[in-house]
Order: C-alpha cells, then sequence, then structure tokens
C-alpha cells in the first residue's frame, strides 16, 4: 500500500495543500498529481462521479506523488469503504455532527482492532493481492486517514467531543455550507465564521488533532497558518478553467469581440467559488 504524502507531512507538522478536481478526464488527476499537490480532492457528495470512475481516477493520480481525499455523501459508509479498496489515501466526511457519527466513520474506514471494515484485497489499495494481509491490514490502518468536516453551528459546538475520538485524524471547518446555514451566504469574513473556525482550532489543538478549511487567497491561507491550520484547500480544475476562459473574454472584448455567455461578474468576484470546497 502506498505511503500518505498527506500524513507524512503533519506528522512532521507541516502544513498541507489540496486542491479540488471536478473533470472525469484521468488526464487532469495524472498532471496534478505530476505537479505534486499534496492531495487531489475527488468529490463524490456534490458532483455525478460514480465508484467506477472515482477508480479510474484515482488510479490515473498514481503517476505522481499526490494523495487522493475522497469525499461520499453524508451516510454513504459502504461507497466509503469502496473508495478506500480503490486506493484512495483519505475520506472526507460531511456534516459530522457529533461523536458517534465520527465514531461510526472510523468503524467503517479502519480494519480491527480499531474499526470493522470489511477485508478484500483484490482493488488498487493492496494492491491487488500482492501484500502478506496482516501487513496490509496494519499498514492501511497506519496511512489512511479520517476527515471530519463540520459545517453547521451544531457540529461546531460539537468540535471538541469529535476531536476527541481516536481515529479521527482531521476537522475540516466546511466555511460554504456554515455561512448558507447561518442565513449569512457568502459572508466568509463573518465575526460567527471566525468565531466558529477558532472554536474547532481550540478543539483540535486540546487533542492533538490537524484542523483545516478553505483557503481563498495566500494571505487568508496565512491568517488560517497563523491560527494553526495545516490543511488547506485551495481552488478547483472547473474555477481555474472558468477563469482563463473569461481572461480571454476580458482580453479580446476591447478589440470588438463579444460572446453570448451567461457568466455574471458576480459570480467571477465571489471568493468562495474562486476557491472551491
Amino acid at each position: 500500500m502506498r505511503k500518505s504524502r498527506i500524513k507524512s507531512k503533519l506528522l512532521q507538522n507541516e502544513p498541507v495543500l489540496i486542491t479540488a478536481l471536478h473533470f472525469f478526464d484521468p488526464s487532469v488527476y495524472e498532471l496534478a498529481s505530476l505537479l505534486g499537490f499534496d492531495g487531489l480532492w475527488l468529490d463524490l457528495e456534490h458532483h455525478g462521479t460514480s465508484v467506477e470512475t472515482a477508480s479510474q481516477l484515482i488510479r490515473a493520480s498514481r503517476v505522481g506523488s499526490s494523495d487522493v481525499v475522497a469525499r461520499p455523501a453524508k451516510g454513504e459508509f459502504m461507497r466509503m469503504a469502496r473508495l478506500l479498496e480503490a486506493g484512495a489515501n483519505g475520506i472526507m466526511y460531511p456534516r459530522c455532527e457529533d461523536a458517534d457519527e465520527a465514531r461510526e466513520l472510523v468503524r467503517w474506514a479502519k480494519f480491527a482492532p480499531m474499526g470493522t471494515r470489511g477485508f478484500d484485497g483484490g482493488n488498487g489499495d493492496m494492491p491487488y493481492c500482492m501484500e502478506d494481509m496482516a501487513e496490509y491490514v496494519r499498514v492501511a490502518n497506519q496511512e489512511t486517514f479520517l476527515i471530519a468536516q463540520l459545517e453547521d453551528q451544531r457540529a461546531v459546538a460539537n468540535a471538541d467531543e469529535i476531536a476527541s475520538v481516536p481515529g479521527i485524524d482531521i476537522l475540516f471547518f466546511g466555511i460554504g455550507d456554515f455561512t448558507v446555514l447561518n442565513g449569512i451566504p457568502g459572508q466568509f469574513n463573518h465575526d460567527s465564521v471566525w468565531e466558529a473556525i477558532e472554536t474547532v482550532a481550540t478543539a483540535a489543538k486540546r487533542h492533538g488533532k490537524v484542523w483545516g478549511t478553505p483557503c481563498f487567497n495566500p494571505a487568508h491561507a496565512e491568517r488560517l497558518l497563523n491560527l494553526g491550520a495545516l490543511f488547506l484547500s485551495h481552488a478547483s480544475d472547473l474555477v481555474l478553467v472558468k477563469q482563463g476562459l473569461e481572461g480571454i473574454q476580458e482580453n479580446f472584448e476591447p478589440l470588438g469581440f463579444t460572446f453570448g455567455g451567461k457568466g455574471s461578474s458576480a459570480a467571477h468576484q465571489n471568493g468562495y467559488a474562486m476557491s472551491r470546497m
């Protein structure tokens, strides 16, 4: 089983930067992994990626050094297990609300004695029955990392008990959903957002866990790093392509070219869309 780049860096107290990839073309994963990003965020919560497609994307990432951080939807524990078998290094679990749900995540994602994950060995993580069974189980428990995503006020209030759960490695503050659920969509500098971030940071520090959140730009990242964050996410392939195409339009409009797109300047300036969770 491959060693986790992310876990290795976090053990050395080094910051980690991941980026989100939404396109289904394996070459995007090959490119990003060859560029050496710490992790590639593969999102199956909000996008139509099947487990079969995810397996191909994870396989493509192996040409480089990047980990794959796969996010199933809330409660999709069987799907989560298949993503691990395909070779995902970490699981980002959305809308984790309390310690009981965090323990359930650990139970499904870790082999005994840490959990009750079922064994197969015939997929990309072992890989393909090529390792000693006992050694594989040991290394899988050691290298697989679990991220509990805190995205609402209840989860933030329970941050301390979630952080206390053995097997949870990272607390990840979901800033987008947090603002929506608190009636302040897009207000990412709202006092309540920074209060929530400080609560998550305090809980993580108390229990020796890592915490993180999306960052919008280097200045934002620096502020988060100064608060102790070590796991940050920035940008996505979709948004970067969109920004590049918009740049072409902006450069050529002064020459008289016109375009019939539906993009809006408000969306273009939206910091969250630029960062994309």
